[in-house]
Order: structure tokens, then sequence, then C-alpha cells
């Protein structure tokens, strides 16, 4: 029997639902965002034929992540959906066009059931491209608690030290993250201090 199993994401649950080739429902449940989760999604998917011969293809609203990356250890097709194309879907399914976790499960599924061929499989990762994304998110990551935390630093600048904030205003790319504003900072981290 052909199935597809549709996952709508969320950040601490995930509802799942599995169609066969006539867009029955044949499993749904809802799994944490955890190890148990995975365990248990891959309970569900067995129950109802998924095997190493034939594993069940998966329609994500992610391309990334803990999940995912497992679900790419398993050996099965995964098609990340954007949410904005299933958007679009939910107009064939609903005529409300509301969204629902469970309802979109079954919407990834089928979508995946109809047009697979109008949705990019992910694709198979060297592990040197792995490595590429971990460091690329890495950095991504690290360059947005940069950002957060030097507004968080202009925020407390301007309730206590704006001369000190107008000092900065004027130097070129970096701001307050730049090496010489941090050592002025470091030696006068109070307008009394500046004083002394």
């Amino acid at each position: 029997m052909e199935l597809f199993c549709g996952i709508d994401w969320a950040t601490s649950h995930h509802d799942v639902a599995v169609v066969d080739a006539d867009g029955r429902v044949v499993a749904r449940g809802r799994v944490d965002n955890d190890a148990a989760g995975f365990a248990q999604l891959l309970t569900l998917l067995a129950e109802v034929g998924d095997s190493a011969e034939h594993p069940i293809p998966v329609g994500i609203e992610t391309d990334r992540g803990l999940w995912v990356g497992a679900l790419r250890e398993t050996g099965r097709a995964i098609y990340p959906i954007n949410p904005l194309a299933a958007s679009r879907y939910r107009a064939r399914y609903a005529l409300s066009g509301a969204k629902s976790d469970a309802t979109d499960a079954v919407l990834l599924a089928n979508i995946i059931r109809t047009d697979p061929d109008a949705h990019r499989r992910l694709p198979l990762d060297t592990e040197l491209t792995q490595a590429i994304r971990v460091l690329a998110r890495a950095q991504q990551d690290a360059v947005w608690a940069r950002q957060q935390i030097g507004n968080q630093i202009r925020d407390l600048l301007k309730d206590f030290y704006p001369a000190a904030l107008a000092a900065f205003a004027d130097l070129p790319s970096g701001g307050l993250a730049r090496a010489d504003a941090r050592t002025i900072l470091a030696a006068a981290p109070a307008p009394r201090r500046l004083q002394n």
C-alpha cells in the first residue's frame, strides 16, 4: 500500500497524519518535539507499514533542525513544504481556509501524494555539506546573538550613560562592538569613572 505522511511543525509538539493513495487518513497523532516524540512518530509509521524497503515519504513545513536531520537518517524522502504553499493548498481542502494543526498534517500528506513533482525533495547531503551547514548556522546564530547583545548594551547606555552613545555614534562599521569602543567602555563603564 502506498502511504504518505504529513507533519505539521510546531514548537513544542507536532501533529502527524498518514494517508493512503486515495487520500484516506490511516493514522494520525500528536507527538512531542523531543526524542521520545520522534520514537512515537517512528512507531506510528511502522504500525501502518513503514519499512526499510518502503519508507513512507514525509511532507513537513521546515527543511532544517534535529527532526529533519533524524528523518534524513531513516532514508526516506522528505519534502519541505513552504508554509505559503501549504496555505494555498488549504483552500482545496477546506472552504474556510482556516488553519488547524491536525488538518494541516493531513494537508501536507496530501500535497506529496498528489503533487510530489511540484515540490523539491530535500537532497541528501554529503558529510562536507552537513559540516558546512552546521558551521554556517553557528555563524548565523553568533551574528544574531552579537546583534541582540549590542541592542541590549545600546538600550542600557541610553538609559544610564547617554554620553557614551553620543561619543560612539559616528564610529564606522561595528559601532559598540568595535574593539576601541569596548576598550573605552571597559576603562570608563560609568559617567563617574570617565571624570576620574
